[in-house]
């Protein structure tokens, strides 16, 4: 009788085990992935470092200028940021490349300012650093630009579709929902296509920017309003455009102080229909 309630207390285990390592495994398949830090609030340990071409008027700038002292982890307030300080062009680039991707950062502007407070935020970034303008890899850009944040600009041999009318007045072409799709690149309409409204916070305050790439598909979204949508994003190749879908990220050094407080990034399978517009 004893032999048999050792028995069954055995299989009990066993049973119960097994159950728990069912519920274990389902949990973490069927979890939702979440959140990757890029900036991990220490050091720029994960990112590749470039110093490119001076700033025209700040040629001097460029021979002092070094990778550490041009990308660095400041405190400000108690918090570590990343401080670029836009004395020289440079890149501040993952190692690692990105596909189907929600990606945010925050940022603000500082203080200094040698020839405008320009940034960008380069995305599908592949190649030898230099290529594109003699500092960056080839790539689109989610520009950070002073007064132009949300603007796509398109890099060495990189295109898009993108809705949108062009503007009479000052002869450039903007974001437009519901319009017709328009080719951009360098042999289309031009490399900049300009964002459909000013969602910027006044200088000094945190802006955060949310990027969200889906197959061919690139979303810009400025403190929560959608600014731009760019379809069938590509390369050239001679004459044929193949698909472009993922890259590097790379954060420009272009002419202005630049504070990063987070940027962090996350996998989808599909793209918000909120954002869509």
């Amino acid at each position: 009788m004893r032999a048999v309630f050792l028995l069954n207390r055995i299989t009990m285990k066993k049973f119960i085990c097994l159950a728990t390592l069912v519920v274990t495994v389902f949990v973490l398949i069927s979890a939702k992935p979440g959140w990757e830090v890029l900036f991990n609030g220490e050091n720029l340990d994960n990112w590749d470092k470039f110093i490119g071409t001076p700033l025209k008027g700040f040629e001097n700038l460029k021979e002092a200028a070094t990778p550490e002292n041009v990308f660095s982890v400041v405190e400000q307030n108690g918090e570590k940021l990343v401080r670029i300080s836009g004395e020289v062009n440079g890149s501040l680039a993952t190692k690692e490349s990105f596909e189907n991707y929600h990606l945010q950062l925050v940022f603000k502007w500082g203080e200094k300012v040698y020839s405008s407070r320009n940034s960008g935020l380069l995305y599908h970034s592949s190649g030898d650093f230099g290529v594109a303008l003699g500092t960056w890899m080839a790539c689109i850009e989610h520009q950070l630009k002073h007064e132009s944040l949300g603007d796509t600009y398109l890099m060495a041999n990189s295109n898009c579709e993108t809705a949108s009318e062009k503007n009479r007045s000052d002869n450039n072409y903007y974001y437009s929902p519901g319009s017709e799709k328009k080719k951009f690149g360098l042999k289309a309409n031009g490399n900049s296509v300009k964002k459909a409204a000013d969602a910027e916070k006044p200088l000094g305050e945190w802006n955060t920017v949310d990027l969200y790439c889906f197959g061919r598909t690139s979303v810009h979204v400025v403190n929560g309003e959608t600014v731009m949508v760019n379809t069938n994003c590509g390369f050239y190749d001679g004459d044929v455009i193949k698909p472009l879908s993922s890259g590097k990220i790379q954060i420009q050094s272009e002419g202005g102080e630049l504070f990063v407080k987070s940027i962090r990034i996350e996998p989808i399978k599909k793209l918000p229909k909120e954002i869509l517009k």
